[in-house]
């Protein structure tokens, strides 16, 4: 069985300062690999301004029991009861998704951030640029000083020699995205639009698959910052991760479920500690990542990250414990999250 996660790529954060930032990783499946991964790593460029209107839906256009829906539905489940805002299904963004997607499976399956010219399937070479191609709008400030616009992305595969239903494929890949140190952020950035694209094919007779998300629009969060994912009462979330690009810091492969602490894109957050105590009293002292301390150069400013370096234990409670500071200012945070039989 397997899985692949490239990293995610943010790009063309369009404020009044103009400001830029990259995010990556990924998430493990109880998997065996049929393809490698790769990341962007801040490449990116900014893609220029257009005259488009985004294209929101009101009600989510995926066809009923589709991996893409339950995407879709999992992803805004997990945000929501964290304080993070829902994700509005955007149909410019579709497209640039599912070109992605469709060209990752005309090549190989590789998984990966980047397009190249001339290979097949070939729209444009970053996230962003594949939703301007497909007419979500460039460079736009809707206010002075106010974030309005923005396009990334996040791109997994996954195979596994059992059929399972597109749904629960679907919910799969959702899962290595909210596991992963960095594909984390698709559960806790400030985002407000998404769109889906999905691939299959068969090898060795089961489904080979490859995703993509395009995730866009920065808005202000509401509620006590910073938030968290996992937060107070989140259950059913990977005890195991495995297979990110890049690798997180002091890991071996594998490590548990990650805690994310994110802010508004304005701020920076900075975790100084963090411990998870499960119900045996059994306390793990976790690795912290920040941006100015990531060695992959992914975290932006607004959200730090703290993890496991070993797998957890399936179906357990775990006690969190963080304390940092958000634009110098000290914040704790601590709560309860239980994992599920789940690997990420």
């Amino acid at each position: 069985m397997k899985k692949n996660i490239s990293a995610l790529t943010a790009v063309s954060l369009a404020t009044a300062l103009a400001l830029s930032a990259c995010g990556g990783g990924g998430g493990g499946s109880s998997g065996s690999s049929n393809g490698g991964s790769s990341n962007n790593n801040g490449s990116s460029s900014t893609p220029p301004a257009s005259t488009a209107t985004s294209a929101n839906v009101t009600t989510p256009q995926y066809a009923a029991d589709s991996a893409q829906l339950a995407i879709f539905n999992t992803i805004n489940q997990q945000r929501q009861q964290c304080g993070f805002p829902a994700l509005v299904e955007n149909t410019q963004l579709d497209q640039a998704a599912q070109a992605h997607a469709s060209y990752m499976g005309q090549n190989a399956g590789t998984i990966t951030d980047t397009e190249v010219a001339g290979n097949p399937g070939f729209t444009a070479v970053t996230y962003a640029d594949r939703a301007v191609h497909f007419g979500f709008p460039g460079s736009q400030t809707i206010s002075p000083g106010s974030q309005t616009v923005y396009a990334g992305g996040e791109s997994a595969g996954y195979y596994t020699n059992a059929k399972l239903t597109e749904a629960a494929y679907g919910q799969q890949i959702a899962y290595e995205w909210m596991s992963g140190v960095y594909h984390i952020a698709i559960a806790v950035w400030p985002i407000t639009e998404i769109g889906v694209g999905w691939n299959e094919f068969t090898y060795n007779g089961y489904p080979a698959i490859q995703s993509s998300v395009s995730i866009a629009n920065m808005q202000p969060l509401a509620g006590s910052l910073p938030l968290t994912f996992p937060c107070q009462g989140t259950t059913g979330v990977p005890y195991l991760s495995a297979g990110e690009t890049p690798m997180p810091p002091n890991t071996s492969g594998s490590f548990g479920m990650p805690v994310a602490v994110v802010g508004n894109t304005t701020d920076t957050i900075v975790l100084t500690s963090g411990t998870y105590t499960d119900t045996s009293g059994s306390v793990i002292t976790l690795q912290i990542l920040n941006s100015s301390t990531d060695p992959n150069k992914e975290l932006p400013p607004f959200e730090a990250v703290a993890y496991p370096a070993a797998p957890l234990t399936a179906n357990t409670a775990y006690s969190v414990s963080l304390t940092g500071t958000r634009n110098g200012v000290a914040f704790s945070r601590n709560f309860t999250f239980t994992t599920g039989n789940i690997v990420g």
